[in-house]
């Protein structure tokens, strides 16, 4: 069994609410959304991602006999849900914003429609999938906001929370607008470039650092970083002058030097005139070691000659954010508006659309929350992308994902595109919405609801 892809990925209360559901023939259409409800600290935009792979659970949604029969033996469930398991497929529909997009608290970022054990059953999954890519790439775009167009790399996977976590922090990170991954199996799944070096262990393993650096260049001759901070980085600056002179008459060419400790502006600054003196000017620097958005912004605010960055685990685990706020809603069953009141966390009912309008500079101006037959002015974010089960076309390619990413970095007020925290982006509750929560709390009122 594949734990990624196994329908019990889910939590207890998904299969408890169902069998419910079905006991009182509730299988009417629900339509649940997903949203955020506020910005972590420090951020000023979210990047939605994780749709891609939400569209692969739903279109594959199925429990293998092994589940089933494992879900019998619990003596947790009646049979009627058993059986209803037996067959099910997801044949709901899906509305989304595009992956990439920029989005707000409160705006809905996915909606499915689907009748109510279905859309229940999936809610688990949706949010696990939808919370980490978007909460990844949005830590992700703030480096890539601050890097001035350097390349920056992913380096997260072995400190990433399993292994799915590395391999979708890879393609989070690539949507965003990194260059790559040394991730290798995110290479052969989502076709993002490799990045690699070496390590501190191969140059130890070798009695000579020099040697280290030479049979490494002679096996990678295309590749050949060398990483000189094992002992003492200047020193090795300078064995990697007269190793090129050597390897010059192989044909092989240096291609850079890695730093990953240390004070790296400094390292970088005498490294660089090492290697401009030994006739290296074309050797890059590559600079690695617990960087992050705030010290790549000192790098580059100093000045540090360092060509490119690999960032590791304070992407991949969105260290200072390590969650999104984020609900997945029932916002309508059977024709009727659903709204929850609980305090801190009440929701704006019915089926929902994000129009976003723009300043005569091209730049975001404001976003209106409304209902979903409100037409407003501005460009309609949610999208239909899932009919009937079905997918309505083909994913996009990742790298058309990263060119709307790029586009809608130069959209941004300058405000947003800082890491400092701006003035909160103005979203709009429109009277439509408004309206329709008015009404369905004077229902519920009536009715004694509180």
């Amino acid at each position: 069994m594949n734990p990624s892809t196994s329908a019990l990925l889910t939590d207890l209360y998904e299969l408890t609410m169902a069998q419910a559901y079905l006991e009182q023939q509730m299988n009417q259409p629900a339509v649940f959304e997903f949203f955020v409800r506020r910005l972590p600290p420090h951020r000023n935009f979210l990047v939605a991602a994780g749709l891609e792979q939400v569209l692969d659970y739903l279109s594959t949604l199925h429990f293998s006999q092994e589940e089933l029969a494992w879900l019998d033996q619990s003596e947790q469930f009646r049979p009627p849900l058993i059986e209803y398991l037996r067959t099910l497929r997801f044949t709901g529909d899906v509305e989304a914003m595009p992956e990439g997009t920029i989005f707000f608290p409160h705006e809905p970022i996915l909606r499915i429609i689907a009748p109510l054990p279905q859309a229940q059953l999936v809610e688990s999954r949706v949010m696990n999938l939808l919370n980490f890519q978007s909460m990844v790439a949005s830590k992700a775009i703030r480096s890539v906001l601050v890097a001035g167009g350097k390349p920056l790399i992913d380096f997260g996977l072995r400190r990433a929370h399993g292994a799915e976590a590395g391999l979708l922090a890879a393609r989070a990170s690539y949507l965003a607008g990194f260059a790559g991954t040394a991730t290798v199996l995110a290479g052969m799944a989502y076709g993002i470039p490799l990045y690699g070096t070496m390590a501190h262990s191969f140059v130890q393993a070798h009695q000579d650092e020099g040697l280290a650096f030479e049979h490494f260049a002679t096996i990678q001759p295309d590749n050949a970083i060398l990483l000189i901070d094992t002992y003492n980085t200047e020193a090795a600056a300078d064995k990697v002058v007269a190793l090129a002179q050597r390897l010059h008459t192989k044909g092989i060419t240096l291609k850079g030097v890695r730093l990953d400790s240390g004070d790296l502006a400094d390292h970088a600054r005498n490294v660089r005139q090492i290697l401009d003196g030994g006739g290296l000017s074309r050797v890059e620097i590559f600079a690695s070691g617990n960087l992050d958005e705030y010290r790549l912004r000192d790098l580059i605010q100093t000045q540090a000659p360092i060509d490119s960055f690999a960032v590791g685990t304070a992407m991949t685990t969105s260290s200072d954010a390590p969650s999104l706020d984020c609900a997945y809603k029932l916002q309508e069953y059977a024709g009727r508006p659903c709204r929850k009141r609980s305090e801190g966390k009440a929701t704006w009912p019915g089926r929902k659309q994000v129009f976003r309008s723009y300043t005569e500079s091209g730049h975001l101006d404001y976003d209106i929350i409304t209902t979903d037959d409100d037409q407003q002015s501005g460009h309609p974010l949610l999208q239909p992308v899932m009919k009937a089960g079905r997918r309505l076309a083909a994913s996009p390619p990742l790298a058309d994902v990263r060119r709307r990413v790029v586009a809608q970095l130069g959209q941004l007020p300058q405000s947003l595109g800082t890491l400092e925290t701006a003035p909160t982006y103005d979203v709009r509750i429109s009277m439509a919405l408004q309206s329709l929560a008015q009404a369905v709390d004077r229902v519920s009122t009536t009715k004694g609801v509180t």
